[in-house]
């Protein structure tokens, strides 16, 4: 008794397919997954390929996120996936560390705006993930460090056990990616960018 749709939300038909599905059926769960990377040096990545993804990453999110909000009802929950690299810059990955600002910066502030309506929103902030995001944005699967990563089950159990808290507004999945975070947030930002550059290189 499920359906599904088919949509490229890179796309506007497609974002405005899924919006409509939004502003007309009554859902209690968003999850605004849909994303993807691209890794190269800014200038030499092709500029389509960059849009397409901002598209994707922040366009659609915006839109289905605004089409479900507008019908949410207490008890309800958002939760938009961004990436604790939404917390620090890293040359190579630029444009993708932006987009995940973004979506952390929006969901801290939609958090605050529907919490007194009983509506949860989340940004969920994962690391390294053992899925093939890195070879489809361009990457090498050999240059992620194996123990940092995370498989995915281990990431939708963190998901859903700050889904039941419903008390944070962001959440990092896992304690080295808590850790790192803090430790980012807390060097200066010349040394931040300097030592995640040196890893791309």
């Amino acid at each position: 008794e499920h359906k599904y749709i088919v949509a490229d939300l890179s796309t506007e038909a497609g974002q405005d397919k899924i919006a409509q599905e939004l502003s007309s059926q009554k859902y209690n769960i968003l999850i605004n997954n849909a994303g993807v990377g691209t890794v190269g040096k800014f200038t030499e990545v092709p500029l389509e390929k960059q849009l397409s993804m901002l598209r994707l990453n922040n366009e659609a999110l915006v839109k289905l996120a605004y089409a479900f909000l507008k019908k949410a009802q207490s008890g309800d929950a958002l939760i938009n996936l961004s990436s604790t690299l939404a917390f620090l810059p890293m040359p190579g990955l630029g444009l993708y560390c932006a987009s995940k600002a973004f979506v952390t910066s929006l969901s801290e502030s939609l958090w605050y705006e529907f919490k007194d309506r009983g509506v949860y929103v989340m940004g969920l902030c994962p690391g390294i993930t053992s899925t093939n995001f890195q070879t489809h944005s361009g990457g090498r699967k050999e240059d992620l460090p194996a123990n940092l990563a995370q498989t995915p089950e281990q990431v939708v159990s963190v998901a859903l056990k700050a889904l039941k808290a419903r008390s944070n507004p962001t959440v990092i999945s896992g304690v080295k990616n808590v850790i790192f975070a803090a430790l980012t947030r807390a060097m200066p930002r010349k040394s931040t960018v300097s030592m995640m550059g040196s890893r791309m290189s």
